[in-house]
C-alpha cells in the first residue's frame, strides 16, 4: 500500500469536516433522528482527533540544540574556507543567500 502524503490526508480529513456536519444538518432537519446526529457528529470528532495525531507525529521542525550545533558547525567550516585564503565577506555573503534560498522552499 502506497504512503498518503500529509496534504492528501487532510484534505481528505476537511471533506470528512464537511460531509459530517453537512450530516449532522441533514439529519436533524429530516426526522431529527438522535442516532444519526450523533454518528456523524463522532465521525467528525474523530476524524479531527486523526488529523490532529498525524500532524503531530509528522512534525518536521528540528529541536533548537541541533540547529545550534549545526550552526557552530557552519561556522567552523566557514573559518577553514577564509583560512584557506577565501574573502571573509564574500563567503558570509554567500551562505546568507543560501539560507535566504532554503527559506524559500
Amino acid at each position: 500500500m502506497a504512503a498518503m502524503s500529509l496534504k492528501v490526508f487532510r484534505s481528505v480529513c476537511a471533506a470528512v469536516f464537511v460531509a459530517g456536519i453537512a450530516g449532522m444538518i441533514v439529519t436533524s432537519i429530516n426526522g431529527n433522528n438522535n442516532g444519526w446526529v450523533v454518528t456523524f457528529g463522532l465521525t467528525t470528532a474523530v476524524a479531527s482527533i486523526v488529523l490532529l495525531s498525524v500532524s503531530a507525529a509528522t512534525r518536521r521542525d528540528r529541536l533548537d540544540v541541533f540547529e545550534e550545533a549545526d550552526a557552530e558547525l557552519l561556522e567552523v567550516r566557514i573559518g577553514a574556507i577564509v583560512d584557506a585564503g577565501a574573502d571573509e565577506l564574500a563567503v558570509r555573503e554567500l551562505v546568507r543567500d543560501a539560507m535566504r534560498i532554503a527559506r524559500r522552499r
